[in-house]
């Protein structure tokens, strides 16, 4: 007993340096990719040495699958990260359905069928949040070509937060990311209102042009998204995205 509360106290100390850390590097000038990724590096091994070891001893836990999936996801394992998410999905079958984190991981471990039945699961869930829709979309344009993407591409009745109804007709062809960006810049919004939307149009940007091909405009709106003051200390949502704004951005930088 006295082992598993050690590992968890420790589990718990390093999520908080890595998050302090993440917070001090968006409170100064903004850093490049390389070194926010060798910021986190060193921490997040450690957190799945920690992790590991109390699963080894209580391994019916989901919240330690889960924890070990983001530390695996943000340490860019990412087949790691899918077992760790469907091992909780064993564990708790109810969880499959909202379970986005497992269809952003199938993505980019190239599992891109697997990903698109994810984010059709999720809608079932979920059916006004237009962020599974783009995820869906960029997992149907790998699997099946840029034509069949664009004919299934979810519908939406209802609203949606900022900026989202903007950025999903960038991926319905209906409106351009200059001019989602430029609505941003332009609005009448507080600063924190208008870095928290810069934040996802540049992601969601970023990600359209990486699968367009255009990967100098990809590379710069993702890294926008990762030097981004509000994403990495706004919640644990925004914070993975966030992560994978910073992933995606390496991943292009490597293949200059």
């Amino acid at each position: 007993m006295s082992a598993s509360l050690s590992a968890s106290l420790i589990v718990r100390l390093l999520l908080l340096i890595t998050l302090i850390n993440v917070t001090s590097h968006v409170n100064a000038e903004p850093p490049d990719i390389e070194t926010l990724t060798k910021s986190q590096d060193k921490r997040l091994k450690q957190q799945i040495e920690a992790l590991t070891t109390q699963i080894k001893e209580t391994p019916d836990i989901v919240g330690l699958y889960s924890q070990r999936g983001d530390a695996y996801f943000y340490s860019g394992e990412f087949n790691e990260a899918v077992a760790d998410y469907s091992k909780m999905v064993e564990l708790n079958p109810q969880s499959d359905v909202s379970h986005w984190r497992r269809g952003i991981a199938y993505f980019y471990a190239n599992q891109y069928d697997m990903a698109a039945g994810q984010f059709d699961r999720y809608h079932s869930f979920d059916n006004v949040d237009r962020e599974n829709g783009i995820w869906r979309y960029l997992s149907h344009y790998k699997s099946k070509g840029a034509d069949a993407a664009r004919k299934e591409l979810l519908k939406y009745d209802k609203d949606d937060r900022e900026p989202f109804g903007d950025v999903y007709q960038l991926f319905s062809g209906t409106l351009t990311g200059k001019q989602i960006l430029e609505k941003i810049e332009s609005a009448e919004i507080t600063e924190n209102e208008r870095e928290k939307r810069m934040f996802y149009a540049s992601l969601y940007v970023g990600l359209y042009d990486a699968v367009e091909g255009r990967s100098d405009s990809a590379r710069k709106n993702l890294t926008r998204a990762a030097q981004n003051t509000w994403a990495p200390k706004a919640g644990y949502g925004p914070h993975y995205m966030w992560q994978v704004a910073r992933l995606h951005a390496l991943g292009l930088s490597s293949n200059k």
